[in-house]
Parts: structure tokens; sequence; C-alpha cells
């Protein structure tokens, strides 16, 4: 264990912010997943519960050395794996039964995923080069987020607008799944980098 710095005690308290943020967005927008049938906010909603677990992790790990925050940092590439995989299984499911969401539920939990998400990533960008993977991890999950949530809006407005299909919303459900993928491996190489740095 080494002691915290300023840096740190700042962090630390952004970080505890950032993940009860997540926490609580999580249930509103599962909620409205469940009741419109939507795919992208399905993984979105996985994907807010994800970074809430992220980012207590990082409150937690705060204080430890480099090499065991590397450690942390390669267990996170796994928790930011599973909204794929969660995603990847419901857009399956859905494919066998293309039924469109309603437009306008979704257009609105993914405007407000895209508020609290820039929040999130606003107040982490300042601590994104902090504590090596752990804050990448957190910086680059509520960017990849807010990127997501542009998406989804984006497949409300065309559900309403042009085309009254289920496919507007599977895309960008897969969509968020790769993006997650896609960060997993960039975590999992600053993870790396890290350790070996540290050993």
């Amino acid at each position: 264990m080494k002691p915290l710095d300023v840096a740190d005690t700042g962090l630390r308290r952004v970080v505890r912010l950032v993940a009860f943020l997540n926490l609580g967005y999580f249930g509103v927008e599962f909620a409205v997943a469940l009741t419109i049938g939507s795919v992208s906010l399905f993984a979105d909603s996985v994907d807010f519960l994800e970074d809430a677990s992220v980012n207590l992790l990082i409150v937690a790990a705060l204080g430890w050395t480099a090499r065991s925050r590397a450690r942390v940092g390669m267990l996170l590439v796994g928790i930011l794996l599973v909204p794929g995989l969660a995603t990847l299984w419901t857009a399956w499911e859905k494919f066998w039964v293309p039924v469109s969401p309603d437009p306008i539920p979704l257009s609105l939990a993914g405007l407000g995923a895209l508020v609290i998400n820039l929040s999130c990533a606003f107040m982490l960008a300042r601590y994104r080069h902090h504590s090596g993977s752990l804050t990448r991890a957190a910086f680059l999950s509520a960017r990849n987020d807010a990127l997501a949530n542009v998406a989804i809006i984006a497949a409300g407005l065309v559900t309403a607008f042009a085309w009254r299909s289920a496919w507007p919303d599977l895309i960008v459900g897969l969509a968020i799944a790769t993006v997650n993928a896609d960060a997993a491996r960039e975590v999992w190489r600053a993870a790396r980098e890290e350790h070996r740095a540290a050993a």
C-alpha cells in the first residue's frame, strides 16, 4: 500500500461520484429497456452497471502499488467484456422476434444517458493519465458510452421517422458490444505495460 496523494484524493472523490451516477442511471435505463424491448438500451444499461463496478474497484485500488493496480486493470478487461456478451445474447433473441421498440422512450432514455456519460467523461478527463490503466478504463468507458448514447438517440429517430423496424436498435446494440471490446483491448494493453514497468 502507498499513501494517497492530493491527486489520488481528488480522483477518489470524482470516481465515487461517477460510480453512483452510473448505478442510478442503470436502474432507469434497464427499466425502460425491459418496458419497450430495446436491445441497445439493454446493452447500455448493463454497461452502466459495469461502469459502476469498474469505478468502485478503482476507488478501492487507488492506494495500491502500481503492480497491484495493473492486475486490477487486467481484471477490469473481463468486466468490460460482460456487456458485449450480454448484448450478443439479447440481439440473438431479438433477431428471431424482430419487433421495433417504441422510438420516443428509446430516444429520451438515450438522451438522459448521454447527459450522464458526458458529465462523467468531463469529470474524469483531467485524471485520465493518472493511476495508469485504472483511470484509463474509467475515462474510456465514459467516453465510449457517450458515443453509444448518440447512436441510441439516432436509432430512435430513424425508427420514428424513417424505418419502423427492429434493425436500427439491433445494429446500435451490436455496435455498443464492438466498442466495449475495443475498450477492453486498450485497457489490457495499458495494464500489461504498467505491470511490465512495475516489474
